[in-house]
């Protein structure tokens, strides 16, 4: 299964992120969230800060490449295979060192991902 991070999680319920955590649920895959402020969506825990984590899969942004700068070791220390760079989310310095650290860099949009069965 990939386990996903949705990093930017959001309780807004007009918010991508909010969508994302809906139709990862949607699809069974074992989903986490971090936000800026704890709670549940779908069953899918969101936490804050940056806890200890393992068996993470995939990562999936929705924060602007200036919130990404103080997270981007963090993302490495989880190891992924693969970090989504959703639309809003282009970072070209943060691919770079994410490849550099053997991590697949993917620019696109986790909702179309799954929508099309390409997740």
């Amino acid at each position: 299964m990939k386990k996903t991070l949705v990093l930017g999680a959001s309780k807004r319920q007009n918010s991508y992120a909010y969508l994302a955590l809906l139709q990862l649920a949607k699809n069974n895959i074992d989903t986490i969230g971090i936000g800026l402020e704890k709670g549940e969506i779908a069953n899918i825990s969101i936490l804050t800060g940056t806890p200890q984590l393992s068996d993470i899969h995939t990562i999936t942004l929705y924060l602007n490449p200036k919130r990404q700068v103080a997270l981007l070791d963090y993302m490495i220390s989880l190891k992924p295979k693969r970090v989504i760079f959703n639309p809003g989310t282009e970072n070209p310095e943060a691919y770079e060192k994410l490849r550099k650290a053997g991590i697949e860099v993917e620019i696109a949009c986790t909702l179309v991902l799954l929508a099309t069965g390409q997740y």
